[in-house]
């Protein structure tokens, strides 16, 4: 009797799995689950790398999940990052393989409690405080009498049109150089820089304005970066903030030589001085005038005391007088004016003189006349190389041709060639039936060897 044992080889089966396989199918699985999620917690052991990327741990108080944020996304954020902060990461769930570790792959992040914005503010304000961009001693006080200001802000905003207006109704003689800005986007900043740069370069104003209306914190981000800041610490300018409402503060109002709150504000103060002066021209002609009033009033009075003789005399005495300090004061007001206007034309004409001086036109002229003698001096140059070139290469042709064993042929030889192309000096390097090609001057014959001979050498 025998007894059959029979197996299920089925459930012997297995399946075995690759490492990279399994954690491939588990990231697949994670990305698909947690496509966009919003994850809250604390950062830790961060680590922006060479490339980049920046890598941090997000944590709370159970458990622990390492973040990637790749360049791109990095560059987008507003605030800097710090080890501690409290922040919300949008963003996907998914495994490095390599690793086998579970990760999310950050797209944005926002900082809980505070908005990205503020806490970039006030890191940058920090950061150039302890640079000593906002201290006292850095400050630089404005003109007391510019004879030029440069404005950037928008040409086409309230500001301007304010600005003009207060400037000509206070100190009409003030020449206001506009030089047009974006005020508000991403492209804000770069404008402003270049703005201010080019008018230190020009120097050509005294004083420079940075102006805009009030708005958002977002609709004064540009007087929040970095990039103006810095632009306006680097003038040799004085430099006046009038950046939204007297409420507002921004970055460029610490680093300013000057706040003012407004733009209309920042016009008057700038006029201040001329203003004041005017006013106390203003001032003592009325007072002169009052005085001379007040003298005839206490003439009068006198006269109707004294006899008409006397009175007569004395009138025309107080009358002689008063003149005379009428005279006096009206030349002295006459002087100081000739002699203010005489010190505003000096100025005036040392600023053309300047002007003239630095006229582009005149480098320009020089550069071009300098260049059309280089060009001159290139184009012999180049044209004496072609013609020693054409002419070298010339005689190497004609050696060439003279030394060239087709020019034989000209002369009635022939040339014979192997069908393989090799030149044939002796009969012993052909047999009967080989084909053999023999060139001539005005072409080749190709034709098969019968027989061959050798010549005899003659006896001596």
């Amino acid at each position: 009797m025998q007894l059959g044992l029979t197996f299920d080889t089925q459930s012997l089966s297995r399946h075995i799995w690759a490492v990279s396989q399994i954690v491939r199918t588990v990231r697949e699985m994670a990305e698909t689950a947690f496509p966009d999620v919003w994850v809250e917690g604390e950062i830790s052991n961060l680590r922006p790398a060479p490339s980049g990327h920046v890598y941090f741990t997000l944590k709370d108080a159970e458990a622990q999940l390492p973040v990637v944020l790749f360049r791109r996304q990095a560059m987008l954020l507003r605030f800097r990052l710090e080890d501690g902060q409290h922040v919300l990461v949008r963003g996907r769930a998914s495994i490095y393989e390599q690793r086998g570790q579970l990760q999310l792959v950050a797209e944005t992040l926002e900082p809980v409690g505070i908005g990205s914005l503020q806490l970039a503010f006030e890191q940058l304000k920090e950061r150039l405080n302890a640079e000593g961009l906002f201290s006292a001693e850095r400050k630089r006080p404005l003109p007391a009498f510019p004879r030029s200001v440069g404005i950037v802000t928008s040409p086409t905003g309230a500001v301007i049109r304010d600005f003009l207006n207060i400037v000509s109704r206070r100190h009409s003689g003030l020449n206001v150089c506009l030089y047009p800005a974006t005020v508000q986007g991403e492209q804000a900043p770069e404008e402003i820089e270049a703005a201010i740069a080019a008018l230190n370069a020009a120097n050509l104003v005294d004083v420079i304005v940075v102006a805009r209306g009030g708005g958002s914190l977002e609709d004064l981000a540009a007087f929040n970066s970095e990039r103006v800041a810095r632009a306006i610490a680097a003038s040799h300018i004085p430099v006046v903030s009038a950046v939204g409402h007297e409420t507002d503060f921004t970055i460029a109002d610490f680093v300013a030589d000057l706040r003012a709150p407004t733009p209309s504000a920042a016009a008057e103060l700038i006029t201040d001085a001329q203003y004041r002066i005017a006013e106390r021209v203003q001032d003592l002609s009325e007072r002169l005038e009052r005085g001379v009033r007040y003298q005839l009033m206490r003439a009068r009075n006198l006269l109707e005391r004294v006899a008409i003789a006397r009175s007569e005399r004395r009138m025309t005495a107080l009358l002689h007088i008063s003149e005379q300090r009428l005279d006096d004061l009206s030349m002295r007001l006459t002087d100081a004016i000739e002699e203010l206007i005489f010190e505003r034309t000096s100025q005036i004409n040392h600023l053309e003189n300047r002007l003239i001086i630095r006229d582009p036109r005149i480098g320009i002229g020089l550069a071009q006349t300098r260049l059309l003698s280089v060009r001159m001096r290139l184009d012999r140059a180049v044209e004496r190389t072609v013609h020693e070139t054409r002419s070298r290469w010339d005689r190497l042709h004609a050696q060439l041709r003279e030394l060239s064993p087709l020019a034989v042929l000209d002369r009635g030889y022939a040339l014979t060639q192997s069908e393989s192309g090799v030149i044939l000096h002796s009969v012993t390097q052909a047999k009967a039936g080989d084909r053999i090609v023999t060139r001539l001057r005005d072409g080749s014959l190709t034709s098969i060897v019968e027989h061959s001979s050798k010549t005899r050498k003659s006896k001596k």
